[in-house]
């Protein structure tokens, strides 16, 4: 009995030495490309070691009809700014900005006419960009690229970059960049791949449609109710979508995830070259 405990102990204590042994390794493993999973040791040594290129995901809160939840842009954005900063191997990604300009509040238009959008004006939503530029700027960042997940503020992302890049035009240590081809994908081949499958523009829709739909069913299929996708559209009906997602599938949306993906590293390695 006492020759089995004492064996009991004997292999417990081996492998607590080995777990301690082998904790140095697990936490000397490389970290992923998050900046808030990161860190502030951990990121300076990223940036000295040449990942100067930083990619500010911009989503927002809206109404994305019954069938896809509010936060649909901010996990789309966050996910694949990871997958193109994975591909680029010298870059990490910012936080994703949640807040955008969404129309008039008061009285409510557009996307505000449903629960749960919320809107912010466009000065405080350029205001937050300029503020998260300045901040990698000074933390060593080259280029901060700014991509934005939905059509409303592609023009503020612009507005942004022009403004520090005139500012800082004798400083040539960091660029802007509004990275507009992350977008556009999704309204241009995206849409020209659709439509060789044989769906049609009412059907991919503009807005929580099919091509929608199907990009959040392949980036997490936790955003969309699949339940709700088999609800009848009843004619005249207005329930915040343009189109009709009932028969968007994960692999439709893939199609447009590997799009925006290799688009945006394109541009990216473009003008990170451009700008050495």
């Amino acid at each position: 009995m006492l020759s089995r405990e004492f064996g009991a102990a004997k292999a417990a204590a081996i492998v607590l030495v080995l777990a301690w042994a082998l904790a140095p390794a697990a936490f000397a493993q490389p970290r992923g490309v998050q900046i808030e999973e990161l860190t502030s040791t951990e990121l300076r040594e990223r940036i000295a070691g040449g990942a100067t290129t930083v990619l500010v995901p911009i989503g927002g809160t809206e109404q994305n009809g019954p069938h896809m939840v509010l936060g649909k842009h901010n996990v789309r954005a966050r996910v694949l700014a990871g997958d193109i900063a994975q591909r680029l191997g010298n870059a990490v990604v910012a936080p994703v900005i949640a807040y955008v300009p969404e129309g008039s509040i008061s009285p409510p238009a557009a996307h505000m006419r449903y629960t749960g959008t919320i809107s912010i004006p466009e000065s405080a939503f350029e205001a937050m960009l300029e503020g998260a530029a300045r901040s990698f700027k000074q933390h060593g960042f080259r280029n901060v690229f700014f991509l934005g997940d939905h059509g409303g503020y592609q023009k503020n992302e612009e507005r942004v970059a022009a403004r520090l890049n005139r500012e800082w035009a004798r400083d040539p240590s960091c660029r802007v960049h509004a990275l507009l081809p992350y977008y556009q994908v999704t309204q241009t081949s995206y849409v020209a791949a659709l439509k060789q499958r044989g769906y049609s523009q009412a059907e991919i829709g503009t807005h929580a449609g099919l091509a929608d739909t199907s990009l959040a069913l392949a980036v997490d299929a936790s955003l969309v109710r699949g339940v709700m996708l088999k609800e009848p559209v009843k004619p005249g009906e207005n329930r915040g979508v343009q189109g009709d997602p009932r028969r968007a599938t994960a692999e439709l949306g893939q199609l447009g995830v590997q799009q925006i993906v290799d688009a945006s590293v394109a541009a990216i390695r473009k003008l990170t070259l451009e700008n050495r």
